[in-house]
């Protein structure tokens, strides 16, 4: 997926409750890269003041597997046995690319894993996590959004995560989302200086 433009992938990745959303939301407003978020598709329903193509493209459950079957998703699956499909639009990614955009993708550990595998992929990998299992489970539960289910399935989900850190190229503890925000964008400044196709 390298074309010459001076865009790059960035996969931001972790468990869920490490604060991901936050830290991107901040990312995007605070650091001076080009950054633009890739909005992932979902064919679950939006939850209160979520937005179709802002937060999540909602799609049927015919029309998302329509994409699947044609190659539509850089990397897809059913997520916490719910039922759910959640998926990477390949047209927004090369879109963004090919615009110049560093893309973030804000995406689980098993969609991050499936795409370090893709060679043709020229990504930066950072794994974000809390700074431990007892902080994680915390911040899910002062959510107060899932049943308990739900909540063990994350925890369990999260330890095997965890186990994952070692793949990607750079650790970020969340401890406080400003030094996460601000640890970050050095990381990928750094990269900008050591990429010789990025353009300054």
């Amino acid at each position: 997926m390298s074309d010459g433009s001076s865009g790059r992938l960035i996969i931001l990745s972790g468990p869920s409750g490490a604060g991901k959303s936050t830290v991107v939301r901040h990312l995007l407003e605070e650091c001076e890269l080009p950054l633009k978020l890739s909005i992932s598709a979902t064919t679950r329903s939006p939850r209160e003041g979520e937005k179709h193509g802002q937060h999540y493209f909602f799609l049927s459950d015919e029309e998302f597997q329509q994409r699947r079957e044609a190659g539509g998703f850089l990397e897809c699956k059913e997520v916490f046995g719910l039922g759910y499909w959640y998926g990477t639009l390949r047209e927004q990614v090369t879109t963004g690319l090919k615009a110049g955009h560093w893309v973030i993708l804000e995406i689980d550990v098993q969609g991050a894993l499936a795409l370090m595998d893709d060679n043709s992929l020229s990504s930066i990998t950072l794994f974000i996590h809390p700074g431990g299992m007892k902080e994680l489970e915390h911040r899910l539960r002062s959510r107060g959004t899932e049943t308990e289910e739900a909540i063990r399935a994350r925890l369990e989900t999260a330890q095997n995560e965890m186990q994952q850190m070692h793949r990607y190229q750079f650790e970020v503890i969340n401890g406080s989302v400003d030094l996460a925000v601000d640890e970050i964008c050095q990381i990928l400044k750094d990269q900008k200086e050591n990429h010789p196709c990025s353009k300054s």
